[in-house]
């Protein structure tokens, strides 16, 4: 049994995270993130084209606890440190997977060279929640790099996809996840069907990166979310044009969820020892990254 389309969602306008990042609230924490657990929020930074420049570009030493981030370059570059000693620099078809956990810092600025030279700038920063036994996990960082992450070729050459996490068949991905997650890059060449196999259960929704869609019978276009049932094993996907999809669907965490800011717990009161942690130094010193 196919998944059902439930909704098409339209991503916000553009606004600026930092000066480096002009993004699209596609969803967050509290409004649809609530219906799409364990994902909390995802921004869009659609193709920007950024001039030769000085200076960093991008967002400065700040907090996160109680959740995981997982940005996705499709073009530029990016340099990430944090408090948990890691870092590392990413390009187009890289992954940062970074466990906020018990707490961290981190900052996240095109890269020296990237800024220097000018560029496109495109990617994906997706929030993945973590249970209430795992939001004091200790912070990590993960570096996913493109020539890593296993591709598989779509029966009858509809396309390829890119496994960052879960599995697509007989092929696994290379992320550690704390809940089954999958977390598929595809690509679809135009006229062509590919039938997805998704566990049933599983949230499951995809960002039309590039190209259009058909699911349903609906139009999905750039920017937009479908948003699919959580009952049935598979999705059917027909490209109008060649198209770029995130996939991405996994087992809901049926805990609270309570955010604010850059916070994600699951009460009140754990939203503000979250808060005293920062402040009292503990998640580390922003003058160390």
């Amino acid at each position: 049994m196919k998944k059902e389309l439930i909704k098409i969602h339209r991503s916000s306008g553009m606004h600026w995270v930092g000066n480096g990042f002009p993004v699209r609230s596609v969803f967050d924490y509290n409004g649809l993130g609530r219906e799409l657990s364990p994902f909390l929020l995802l921004d869009y930074a659609a193709p920007h084209d950024f001039p030769p420049g000085g200076g960093k570009r991008g967002v400065g030493a700040h907090p996160h606890k109680g959740f995981e981030t997982v940005t996705v370059a499709y073009q530029g570059e990016l340099e990430h440190r944090d408090s948990s000693g890691g870092g590392g620099k990413i390009g187009a078809g890289d992954v940062q997977w970074m466990t906020a956990g018990n707490g961290i810092l981190h900052e996240e600025f095109h890269s020296a060279d990237f800024t220097r030279n000018g560029g496109t700038l495109q990617m994906v920063q997706l929030w993945v929640n973590l249970r209430a036994e795992d939001k004091s996990a200790p912070a990590g960082y993960q570096t996913l790099l493109k020539n890593d992450i296993p591709e598989v070729e779509l029966p009858d050459e509809a396309g390829t996809t890119r496994i960052i996490a879960g599995q697509f068949g007989d092929t696994r991905g290379i992320a550690r996840t704390f809940t089954p997650i999958n977390l598929w890059d595809l690509k679809l060449s135009t006229g062509n069907t590919a039938e997805l196999p998704i566990p049933e259960g599983h949230t499951t929704a995809l960002l039309i990166l590039s190209g259009t869609i058909e699911i349903d019978d609906q139009t999905t276009r750039e920017g937009d979310l479908a948003q699919l049932s959580r009952h049935g094993e598979s999705v059917s996907l027909q490209a109008i044009g060649d198209s770029q999809i995130l996939v991405m669907s996994g087992e809901p965490i049926d805990e609270p969820i309570v955010g604010q800011g850059p916070f994600v717990m699951n009460s009140t009161a754990e939203i503000e020892e979250a808060y005293a942690e920062f402040q009292s130094g503990a998640f580390g010193d922003p003058a160390e990254l």
